[in-house]
């Protein structure tokens, strides 16, 4: 393996664990903040599934998906809209296009559409 190869699979690595840590620390982020580079095509682990499942998610203006629990750490991602994740330890992340949640397996929490929205789960 070359200098090079190995050097870019440790920055990798690295930088897939800060990305993870990052959702840990935060209550929201956005997909742009994760690729800093100025390099062509970047990637970036956000979330290690363990359910493997990635569900595409609509609620519309006024809508909620009402409080519930997932046994399991999942991630939702607004592609397109406004919506507000809140759940029972009273975090609250107005989430928009491109912004994203980490939501901790067994707690309590619900989704409000704000506009016309849609998200993805990945669990």
């Amino acid at each position: 393996m070359n200098i090079t190869r190995l050097a870019f699979i440790v920055a990798l690595a690295f930088t897939s664990q800060f990305a993870f840590s990052q959702t840990q620390k935060n209550n929201k982020m956005n997909l742009k903040d994760l690729h800093k580079d100025s390099i062509g095509v970047q990637t970036n682990m956000m979330f290690p599934a363990t359910d493997g499942k990635v569900i595409s998610l609509q609620i519309f203006k006024g809508s909620q998906l009402k409080e519930h629990i997932t046994k399991v750490s999942a991630l939702l991602i607004c592609v397109k809209g406004n919506a507000v994740y809140e759940d029972e330890k009273g975090i609250k992340a107005n989430l928009f296009s491109g912004d994203f949640v980490k939501i901790e397996p067994n707690v309590k929490h619900w989704v409000d559409g704000i506009e016309d929205s849609n998200l993805l789960l990945i669990k």
